[in-house]
């Protein structure tokens, strides 16, 4: 097996328990990727780990952390899912994605221990063990891990983080948790003995399953870390944030939404837990103007506004709605929208969405299996009294949506990352 299209093939070969409904997967185990790791010389442990999860929020998060690891000096490592547009996305080193030849090279060694092991991964966990061994062949000096289901049984908690952040708890992945107190007990299970617990959290019916985990310590926002005032600003947001360490005041992020202050005072507890020190303020200042997350309320076009967010459920898209009243001004609103199943009900999406106010509603699908019929989703719509077109696949929903929009209208492109994905090839190529 040579190169990356043959590396990518045997890859495809594993079982894709993303694209597969979460209430049919088999008994949950860490088994075959504590064995594989062990074969590995376990490089998971080979540098320390800030370890993230949560259901809406810690993608932006992990980004966040790693720019502000790496402007204190460290190179870092950072596994997130899932991918936009190219796998290549998922395993990044100082937020530049693995290069073609280097991601090749590190399927193919997992393809080789497969073969000499007799233990066969998943898909996620051949991609996650990948991440692992490339980071510690490179080395880095620190690896940031963004959970890719739950905690206690995705496959990046057999590496133990030094600090483990929880952004929130809100319902998702319904083919599997029914209820926030399931969802919170299984995201528990990435706290580590002698660890920092960065929560963000603050339910406080919730708060009792994250004590006793073993933790050194917690930190919780609104006691410990706080967001003090949060403020729109030009191009993005204005921040005054305060931890156990210090006070940062009007500290700029060029990303849009309330939403993502409490992102960035958990990304910044983090890493004044990781050195166990406050942050120089001019490193903080430099981190956080230099982010960017694509497909997370990404502005890709003005005159009409068009904007990329991967609301995947209803909580996500409640907040989509919100920010995007801070940036639309007049106009009418037009909607983009398909969805994965398991994150909730079309109808629930699109009330969050505000879709009773948008002028016009595009129903769409990904190229998926998770993915919603965009014919179901249209029938949601209706049963809110919004009229909705059925448009697929998403790259003629996006066109069919701006062909109709005037200078001071807003396009949405929404509902999934994998819509979100098919809809930034399409606009940006």
């Amino acid at each position: 097996m040579t190169g990356l299209d043959a590396a990518l093939a045997w890859l495809d070969e594993h079982v894709n328990y993303e694209a597969i409904a979460a209430g049919t997967h088999p008994r949950p185990t860490l088994e075959r990727m504590v064995k594989l790791c062990e074969l590995s010389g376990d490089p998971q442990r080979s540098t320390p780990v800030v370890h993230l999860t949560g259901t809406n929020g810690k993608g932006s998060t992990a980004r966040m952390v790693t720019a502000l690891l790496n402007a204190s000096g460290l190179s870092v490592g950072t596994f997130t899912s899932p991918d936009l547009q190219r796998i290549n996305e998922r395993l990044s080193r100082d937020g530049a994605p693995i290069d073609d030849e280097s991601l090749a090279e590190a399927l193919i060694g997992v393809a080789t221990l497969e073969a000499a092991s007799g233990v066969r991964p998943t898909r996620f966990e051949a991609l996650t063990l990948a991440a692992f061994r490339w980071f510690a062949d490179l080395p880095v000096d620190a690896m940031v891990l963004e959970v890719g289901m739950a905690g206690r049984w995705d496959a990046t908690n057999v590496a133990d983080g030094t600090v483990a952040v929880v952004t929130n708890i809100n319902l998702d992945h319904t083919d599997v948790f029914s209820n926030r107190r399931d969802i919170a007990e299984e995201k528990a299970g990435i706290v580590k003995p002698g660890s920092t617990l960065v929560l963000g959290e603050t339910d406080p019916e919730l708060l009792p399953l994250f004590e006793d985990r073993g933790q050194e310590r917690t930190w919780l926002r609104d006691r410990d870390l706080a967001l003090t005032d949060n403020r729109l600003a030009v191009g993005g947001r204005s921040f005054d944030l305060r931890t156990p360490g210090a006070a940062y005041e009007e500290v700029f992020l060029p990303l849009h939404g309330a939403h993502q202050g409490t992102n960035a005072l958990l990304a910044l507890g983090a890493v004044e837990a990781f050195f166990d020190r406050p942050l120089d303020d001019e490193v903080v200042r430099a981190a956080f103007e230099g982010v960017s997350v694509p497909g997370r309320f990404e502005v890709v076009g003005r005159n009409p506004l068009v904007v990329l967010d991967g609301a995947h459920n209803p909580a996500g898209a409640a907040t989509a709605a919100a920010t995007l009243d801070d940036l639309a001004v007049g106009g009418e609103r037009i909607l983009v929208v398909g969805m994965n199943r398991g994150h909730g009900e079309p109808a629930d999406l699109l009330e969050a969405l505000d879709a009773p106010l948008a002028s016009r509603v595009v129903a769409t699908q990904a190229d998926w299996p998770r993915a919603v019929p965009a014919e179901e989703m249209a029938a949601a719509a209706a049963g809110l009294g919004v009229e909705a077109d059925v448009v697929v696949p998403v790259a003629a929903a996006v066109q069919a949506a701006l062909a109709g929009a005037g200078p001071a209208d807003a396009v949405l492109v929404t509902g999934s990352l994998y819509v979100v994905g098919a809809a930034r090839t399409t606009l940006l190529g």
